[in-house]
């Protein structure tokens, strides 16, 4: 008798052998069915070693409860007399709830664990068909499949077989099933049997040999009509035959359903007759499939029906599998393919996913048939179905390194045991790793984790997801290295032609070149070339995931042969996760930052430093640049500091765009485009302005010392004052003076005149920096009026003779350079111009509108697609300037918020001021930044500006992916361009021309 208070000994007992819930246990334990083993040590013991000790005692006494009366005992006594029988039944008891809900159901099934033969051990296909041998409907199929089930759960739970011996019997208990099924349906309908021949071809994990316990079986259906029969009518009749056997496997009857057969993996798809005939596949494989089509034949195998006609099929196939890696589209489809599809796992779920997260299942095999695809065109070795035994043979033929295949296997075997014991649990199809606590201790322990199951379980899932995270790394580009480093004496290597075929296969144009890049920067046994061996395995991949990996690579090595005596650059690569990531992506993207970074290498430091990218602010260049020009001996020298600040910052301004467009590991890419845009034009145009205040210091002090005889500014105009500059923007500029007191006005105006044009000696002397090009046409009277003029002639002029379009051009006039006190007086001076009070009137709203639209029918070049001009073209930067320009002539006066020299803040006051509507707002805005996005990536991919869509298709691309599109989604970005500015100009019409 128990005290009243303490607790039992069989309490502490089952508590000491994982009870979560003893008290249970207990009253379980004390039901008269179970008094015979109440206190029994084995029984106790046994139930302590299952995943969940209280699942399995519950399911134990639901089991005897359904015993008949007599036979209640008989089950006990075999369960402790015989350990085989009770590891088994024990084991998936304490694993299964689905299959202690069967064996409560079927109470006599329990027996067929008692078996314990060599053949018990590793059935295959011939033994499960003899267990469903008695199954003539639905409803017996489904209980003879959960009873052939229940031994293959039972030898995987007691470690009888291994992940992939149980995979490999979950595909045969499939094959079986399939048979079953077709034969059930030929007795239903024999008429339609007799007609035709009908093979059914497993693909996906079934035809893999790696089926899981609850997985959609992926099959194609072949039909032939026999001799004699009408071809139309014998199809009709196997597509008969084929639904049928579906509905056999897929419907819910009183025993449940046992797995979806999916058909989805047919030419043409769900859009494609259910069953064809061999030719009618071979006509679409030869014509119209996709690589991922190539990809899933992989793991073609016949499993029912006519065997003959299913061999006939995987004859007839399987030249083209492996020539896939041979056709036009192979290297873009890849890419696509490496990149995870990961879009459509709610981001609650992502990291729980075992099978398309990161790191997860399907990563090691896409992996896997990629290599298999590239490699099997001219090594049968690796023509497998199965991911293990295909990496088997991937690293005995030197394609993947020895040890890193070692490791990727042992990370899909725990992967793999992970998803069978999650499925096991309920027999549900799930690939998430559980959230509840007890639901992980159950996965845990079955795994073998006993001390802290849920700790140890992250632990070791965390390790092995993060091996195959780098498998890229280890399997695709390791390889590549040791084949041309050949530092392993007797080591089973890629040959050069596999090496090269390889490459081509993962994107790069040149194999043979990045093979001699690769040897140049990985040979000997120096630390340099260790330490690259580490580096470029994941270089590579950063590089393949890029519009030109050539280039990339290239440039690599070129910064790597400038750099590679310092010692900073290898190790900063090294130890700097971001660094080398970051140093990758700018390399790859296009040539005009690879071409800034290589004038001066150093400048790779920038990439490792978290702020190192951010845009740094006028006041603090200006400081730079003025201090250099200071200690300068002479203005060339001056300004050639400065030149090479604004190559360090184009630089900086540069990397920043890329890395945010692409987006890196670590980081995502930048949701907002807008404000990529506005960094980069706010960071050039600061950038800029702090040259010419260098360049201006150092044409003054060359003749005049510390002052010239007149004031002088240098006021921004266009894309300049408008702090909307791309990379290969001119300055736009006019140039202000008036003579100090006492002056001589003719010796000022010479003096101002000099200090312009040594200005632009300066900065456009040939060196190896990119030049300023200084653009002062906007200037009262153009080319022929005088370069500087005094803020007095500029206001007689501009109230005697100033046209509507300079008041225009003046929205954008800001003070950028010189003297501060007379660039604000200039502003003040053309204020009234820009912004005249009353707004514009009727004639001066004409007189716009007739040049804008005289500049659309002479300026757009020769030959120009409008649809696709990004300044000048229909819904483009001129349409949208345009229209904000002359709501802000119209209101300026009115509106504060419209007096901006920036686009886009005029844009958004209007839209305060309830000027434009909310949507012809967004329309307006979306427009203009993805103009001038392109304009941007036109010079970041061509090293050279551009206004219009590159022809070249790698260079076309790269803009692409810089605008955030997926490899081989080139038309749907032009499509979406031609869609947003057609909107736009629809806006601009009722705006700007009042239609």
């Amino acid at each position: 008798m128990t005290v009243p208070g303490r607790r039992s000994s069989t309490f502490t007992r089952l508590l000491r052998h994982g009870f979560i819930d003893p008290s249970a246990a207990e009253r379980l334990l004390d039901l008269p069915d179970m008094a015979s083993v109440r206190s029994d040590p084995v029984l106790l013991d046994a139930l302590g070693a299952v995943a969940d000790p209280d699942l399995a005692l519950r399911g134990l006494a639901r089991l005897v409860e359904a015993q008949e009366a007599s036979g209640r005992q008989g089950l006990l006594d075999t369960l402790i007399a015989a350990k085989p029988l009770r590891d088994r039944l024990l084991g998936v008891l304490g694993a299964s709830e689905a299959l202690g809900d069967h064996l409560a159901r079927h109470p006599h099934d329990w027996q067929t664990l008692i078996t314990y033969e060599a053949t018990d051990l590793h059935p295959g296909v011939a033994e499960f068909e003899r267990g469903l041998a008695d199954a003539n409907d639905p409803v017996s199929l489904r209980i003879g499949y959960r009873r052939c089930l229940l031994s293959i759960a039972a030898r995987d739970v007691c470690g009888t077989t291994d992940v992939a011996e149980a995979a490999a019997e979950l595909a045969d208990l499939a094959t079986a099933t399939l048979r079953a099924a077709l034969a059930i349906a030929r007795t239903a309908t024999p008429a339609d049997a007799a007609q035709c021949r009908l093979s059914v071809v497993a693909m996906g994990k079934c035809g893999g040999h790696e089926l899981n316990y609850v997985s959609d079986v992926d099959v194609i259906f072949v039909g032939e009509p026999v001799e004699g029969a009408d071809e139309s009518k014998a199809m009709q009749a196997a597509t008969r035959l084929a639904s049928h056997l579906m509905r056999i496997c897929s419907e819910t009857t009183i025993e449940g359903t046992i797995w979806p057969v999916d058909a989805n993996l047919r030419p043409e798809g769900r859009n494609g007759p259910l069953v064809r005939t061999l030719s009618s596949h071979v006509a679409y494989y030869q014509r119209w499939a996709k690589t991922w089509e190539f990809q899933a034949l992989l793991k073609a195998r016949p499993v029912a029906g006519d065997p003959a006609l299913g061999e006939e099929y995987i004859e007839a196939v399987s030249p083209m599998v492996w020539q896939a890696a041979e056709r036009e589209n192979f290297v873009p489809d890849v890419q696509k393919m490496r990149r995870r599809v990961v879009d459509n796992i709610p981001a609650a779920e992502i990291e729980r996913e075992l099978k398309l997260g990161p790191g997860g299942l399907r990563d090691v095999e896409f992996a896997v048939q990629l290599l298999q695809l590239v490699h099997g065109r001219s090594d049968a070795t690796l023509h497998s179905g199965t991911t293990l035994e295909a990496l088997r043979a991937l690293a005995a033929g030197g394609y993947v390194g020895r040890a890193d295949a070692a490791q990727l296997d042992a990370a899909y075997r725990f992967l793999r045991a992970m998803e069978h014991r999650i499925q096991l649990f309920r027999l549900r199809r799930t690939h998430l790793v559980p959230e509840d606590e007890a639901d992980l201790r159950r996965l845990g322990r079955s795994l073998g984790l006993r001390t802290d199951p849920v700790a140890e379980l992250n632990k070791e899932w965390k390790r092995h997801a993060s091996v195959v995270r780098r498998l890229h790394e280890k399997i695709f580009y390791r390889p590549l290295l040791d084949a041309v480093a050949q530092l392993t004496p007797g080591e089973t290597r890629l040959s050069p032609k596999a090496a090269g075929q390889r490459l081509e296969a993962l994107g790069y144009a040149d194999p043979a070149a990045a093979l001699r890049h690769l040897e140049a920067l990985s040979s000997g046994v120096s630390r340099k070339a260790a330490i690259q061996r580490t580096l470029l395995p994941v270089l590579l991949g950063w590089f393949a995931d890029s519009a030109d990996p050539d280039a990339g690579l290239l440039g690599f090595r070129k910064v790597s042969d400038a750099l590679g005596k310092t010692p900073w650059y290898l190790r900063l690569l090294r130890d700097e996760g971001a660094a080398a990531e970051n140093l990758a992506r700018v390399l790859s993207a296009g040539r005009l930052a690879p071409d800034l970074l290589l004038r001066a290498p150093e400048a790779v430091a920038l990439l490792g430093d978290p702020e190192g990218l951010a845009p740094r602010g006028r006041d603090h260049l200006e400081q730079e640049i003025l201090a250099a020009v200071g200690r300068a001996d002479t203005p060339e020298g001056a300004v050639a500091v400065a030149r090479g600040v604004r190559r360090r910052e184009l630089f900086r301004t540069a990397a920043a765009d890329l890395i945010g467009s692409y987006g890196t590991e670590e980081s995502p890419a930048e949701a907002d485009p807008g404000a990529l845009v506005d960094r980069v034009g706010s960071a050039v145009t600061e950038l800029n302005a702090a040259t010419l205040s260098g360049a201006l210091r150092a044409a003054v002090r060359q003749q005049w010392g510390d002052s010239l005889p007149t004031r002088f500014a240098v006021i921004g105009m266009g894309r300049f004052g408008g702090h909307e500059q791309s990379y290969g923007s001119d300055a736009d500029v006019l140039f202000v003076h008036e003579p100090r007191e006492g002056a001589d006005e003719q010796e000022a105006a010479r003096a101002a005149s000099t200090v312009v044009t040594e200005m632009r000696r300066l900065l456009q002397l040939p060196t190896s920096d990119p030049p300023l090009v200084i653009d002062a046409d906007l200037r009262p009277e153009g080319k022929s009026g005088p370069v500087a003029r005094t803020l007095a002639s500029y206001e007689a002029y501009y109230r005697r003779w100033s046209l509507v379009w300079e008041s225009q051009a003046l929205l954008r006039a800001e003070p950028m350079a010189g003297d501060p006190d007379l660039g604000r007086r200039f502003v003040e001076l053309v204020d009234p111009l820009r912004y005249p009070a009353e707004g514009l009137g009727e004639d001066a709203v004409r007189e716009i509108r007739r040049l804008k639209a005289r500049m659309e029918s002479e300026r757009l070049p020769r030959g120009a697609d409008p649809t696709l001009h990004a300044k000048l073209g229909r819904g483009g930067l001129s349409d949208v300037e345009w229209t904000v320009q002359l709501i802000q002539m119209r209101h300026g006066w009115a509106e504060p918020g419209l007096r901006t020299t920036r686009t886009r803040r005029a844009l958004a006051a209007a839209h305060a001021a309830g000027l434009i509507g909310t949507e012809d707002a967004q329309i307006l805005d979306e427009a203009w930044v993805l103009a001038t996005r392109v304009r941007n990536g036109v010079m970041l991919v061509r090293g050279r500006a551009g206004d219009t869509f590159p022809s070249d298709g790698r260079e076309l691309a790269a803009v692409g992916r810089y605008l955030g599109y997926e490899p081989g989604h080139v038309g749907d970005m032009l499509d979406d361009y031609r869609r947003i500015t057609r909107r736009a100009r629809a806006v601009v019409e009722v705006l700007f021309y009042g239609a």
